[in-house]
């Protein structure tokens, strides 16, 4: 599968109707960007049962923003539309490939389920203080 670019128009979207979801936040000018640019489109290739996406935060600096994405290459792993990944750093592509395995065995209901879960117990501990 071909990795998606995403833009404010598909950000949301994309999310939600993803059920495994890799983001690679980056820069043209960043070096460690380019370096990891190619492993990460190798891997879209080898897992097309996962979505692979690219924001360039140059291009679309309040997504990056709102997300508090500090230094680049930013990688988020999204299942069942839930953070579940989020690390600053190029990687190798080993260590990618056992980062897809581990976020695709993940059970997409069971993820929703505890940040549902967490979710209202935050909301409730606001409520108490």
């Amino acid at each position: 599968m071909a990795t998606i670019e995403l833009t404010s128009e598909n950000f949301e979207s994309t999310i939600k109707d993803s059920d495994t979801l890799f983001i690679d936040f980056w820069a043209a000018w960043c070096g460690p960007c380019r370096m990891f640019g190619p492993v990460f489109e190798a891997a879209s290739q080898q897992h097309e049962d996962v979505t692979f996406a690219k924001l360039d935060t140059e291009a679309h600096q309040q997504i990056a923003a709102a997300l508090e994405i500090a230094s680049i290459p930013t990688l988020m792993a999204f299942r069942g539309g839930v953070l579940v990944y989020r690390n600053a750093g190029a990687m190798n592509a080993p260590g990618l490939d056992q980062l897809i395995s581990a976020v695709k065995e993940l059970d997409a209901d069971e993820v929703r389920a505890q940040a549902q879960a967490a979710m209202e117990n935050h909301q409730s501990e606001e409520l108490n203080n």
